[in-house]
């Protein structure tokens, strides 16, 4: 049997195991150990509402905007500011590869965001945020989590 099905299928279950999509709690749980709980002033719930807005919590989501750039992984960074692909000219402020925001470790991606959210527009970064978080009552997205 010739090598190439099966090389295919294993570098599909790898990318498999590499990705994840998160439960809402246990996005809780790993932001609260990262940090996250009021860091620059934003509650648990304000990342929680932000990542499942902008990615529905899946660690290997990409979206392409119309000037080029990509956003990257469970909190969509940007590619023309935060990341470096090899597709776009970036500043890189995180200091990181795009495709390391792509797996199920998300440290590296707590990190990046922790830069992000330091800038005079904190979390108004995100679209999404603004769009369905800003402003709301966002008690329901710890509810239950004991975080």
């Amino acid at each position: 049997m010739p090598l190439l099905p099966q090389t295919f299928l294993l570098t599909c279950l790898v990318a498999a195991i590499q990705a994840k999509i998160y439960g809402r709690c246990e996005l809780a749980h790993v932001l609260k150990n990262n940090g996250m709980d009021r860091f620059e002033g934003f509650s648990l719930a304000n990342w929680i509402c932000m990542a499942f807005y902008e990615t529905g919590f899946d660690t290997e989501a990409v979206d392409r905007h119309k000037d080029g750039t990509k956003d990257y992984g469970i909190f969509h960074i940007n590619n023309g500011w935060w990341c470096k692909d090899e597709d776009t000219m970036s500043e890189n402020f995180c200091a990181m590869l795009c495709s390391d925001l792509l797996n199920s470790n998300i440290e590296d991606d707590i990190s990046c965001v922790k830069r992000i959210v330091r800038d005079p527009q904190g979390m108004g970064t995100w679209d999404e945020w603004k769009k369905h978080c800003e402003n709301q009552d966002l008690g329901e997205w710890v509810k239950g989590c004991r975080v």
